[in-house]
């Protein structure tokens, strides 16, 4: 199986050297998104709920160039710098995630890249 780099039109430029996703057979894995406004590249101000928002949002801009959306998502890792904040990231999360839900892990980290306070990264499939 070859891999295949994906660069969506107007996602927010990576902040390091890596791939937005790369699909390889019928998975996509997608890097780790941070709340970055895909206009600007600037990190969203707000709370938690605003940040696990706009990371989701640029994880469906994502998903949806491939033709996939949320419902494609078989595994996601939610990165977080604050656990007390888990109950208002997961309500967000929650939303998007309504029906069959993918697996899950949450770790707490010590930082995030920007200062973001939640970072998250899925693998979905074709």
């Amino acid at each position: 199986m070859r891999k295949i780099i994906v660069k969506p039109a107007g996602a927010a430029v990576p902040v390091g050297p890596y791939s937005h996703a790369v699909r390889v057979g019928d998975l996509l894995f997608c890097s780790g998104q941070i709340p970055l406004e895909p206009a600007t590249g600037q990190l969203v101000g707000g709370d938690i709920k605003a940040q696990t928002a706009r990371v989701l949002e640029n994880i469906k801009l994502i998903l949806e160039e491939q033709g996939l959306g949320l419902e494609n998502v078989v595994k996601t890792t939610v990165y977080m710098v604050n656990l007390a904040d888990f109950a208002a990231m997961n309500e967000v999360y929650g939303k998007y995630f309504s029906c069959n839900p993918p697996a899950r892990s949450t770790v707490q980290v010590a930082a995030l890249p920007k200062g973001a306070a939640v970072e998250i990264e899925v693998v979905a499939h074709y």
